[in-house]
């Protein structure tokens, strides 16, 4: 059992549960928009990615941004996912992500979008 992300008491006043892909999505989402140094236990951990989103949108601050992506999915998340891919991608000020990657347990593919 996972504890679902965010932390949540669902209406018999237990702990919300997550399935293992929801748990890798939550996983992922945590490691892009957490900020370096946020977490007391694990300064390292995160992306850094939204220190990005304030430059101006142009072909290499999204390559770099792919990049920083991959880098930390890597970092992170290893030993449960094989990247496939990153698409960054702004409009108008909203930033989307996808992510396509393999879960290592299953050989799964699977395909995550996100927004800020």
């Amino acid at each position: 059992m996972h504890i679902g992300y965010p932390f949540q008491i669902n209406g018999s006043g237990r702990t919300n549960a997550a399935s293992d892909d929801d748990h890798i999505r939550h996983l992922i989402e945590q490691v892009l928009f957490t900020m370096p140094g946020e977490r007391v236990n694990q300064p390292d951990f995160g992306s850094g990615l939204m220190q990005l989103v304030f430059g101006a949108p142009n072909d290499e601050l999204v390559a770099a941004t792919q990049f920083l992506i991959q880098g930390s999915l890597l970092q992170w998340l290893g030993d449960l996912i094989e990247v496939e891919g990153v698409d960054v991608s702004d409009r108008e000020g909203r930033l989307e992500i996808t992510v396509r990657y393999t879960v290592r347990r299953n050989q799964q593919q699977q395909v995550a979008h996100f927004e800020r």
